[in-house]
């Protein structure tokens, strides 16, 4: 099966994803940091209740809206990447897709799951909770955090002051695999869809469409030709018909007149 060892590739990337989530759970405090390099760049355990990079769906019910669309999102994109492979689509893009695919189920574990799993993980609920609470409403765990510049904005700024802000978001391998994989198709989209292949098939078909027409007006014309002929043979075999007929006439008036 052609798209086998892609789908092996996105499940490296949930597997990797998912050790090193458990790993900094299991290791820090909600809000701890371990330095890698310096004070810039630290592995810091935060919750993300929505989308990549900190992005939310507002109301009780958006995080479960929001678990539903990537589980729809997940499949869609296995098929469209197993579709690729048995196409013999650029393996470029198909890695991109199994990237792409890995990460999304790398974060639909978390949304999934973790509410359940892990104490205190699951989104709060303020209205009455379904009975299904609290699966689908997980947080996800994020932890790359590039602390170049951050700080807080100032007071007198509509909407947003006194509210912290950071430079790069927080992240996980997951939203990395994403990004890579986004990134990639976009930077090599001339290279795995070439323009050229694609006007190449559009003048085929163009060509194909004229030779049909022509192979059918010639078939025409040549039907309209026997058609003609036979007529022709028709009214020449009529004349020698009439021209028999009045040779015979002609010399029966002969005969009578002697």
């Amino acid at each position: 099966m052609k798209y086998l060892p892609y789908f092996l590739i996105a499940l490296g990337v949930i597997l990797i994803d998912q050790a090193l989530k458990l790993y900094i759970h299991s290791t820090l405090s909600l809000g701890e940091d371990i330095l890698i390099f310096g004070d810039w760049f630290k592995l810091h355990y935060t919750l993300n209740p929505g989308m990549a990079f900190g992005i939310e769906l507002g109301s009780d019910y958006g995080k479960l809206i929001l678990t539903i669309f990537r589980i729809f999102a997940g499949i869609g994109i296995a098929y469209v990447m197993a579709r690729a492979a048995l196409r013999d689509a650029p393996k470029g893009f198909v890695l991109s897709m199994a990237l792409i695919l890995g990460g999304a189920f790398g974060n639909i574990v978390d949304s999934t799951f973790y509410g359940v799993f892990i104490e205190g993980n699951a989104v709060p609920f303020y209205g009455n909770e379904p009975h299904f609470y609290p699966w689908f409403h997980g947080q996800v765990i994020d932890m790359f955090y590039f602390d170049i510049a951050s700080g807080y904005f100032p007071e007198n700024i509509p909407f947003v002051g006194g509210d912290h802000y950071s430079f790069f978001p927080i992240f996980n391998v997951a939203d990395a695999a994403i990004f890579i994989g986004v990134c990639i198709i976009l930077i090599w989209q001339k290279r795995f869809f070439p323009k050229e292949e694609v006007e190449i098939e559009v003048e085929k078909a163009l060509e194909d469409g004229i030779k049909s027409e022509n192979d059918l007006n010639e078939n025409t014309i040549s039907e309209d030709t026997i058609q003609t002929n036979f007529d022709k043979d028709e009214l020449d075999k009529h004349n020698d018909i009439d021209s028999i007929s009045d040779d015979n006439n002609l010399k029966e008036g002969s005969k009578k007149e002697e």
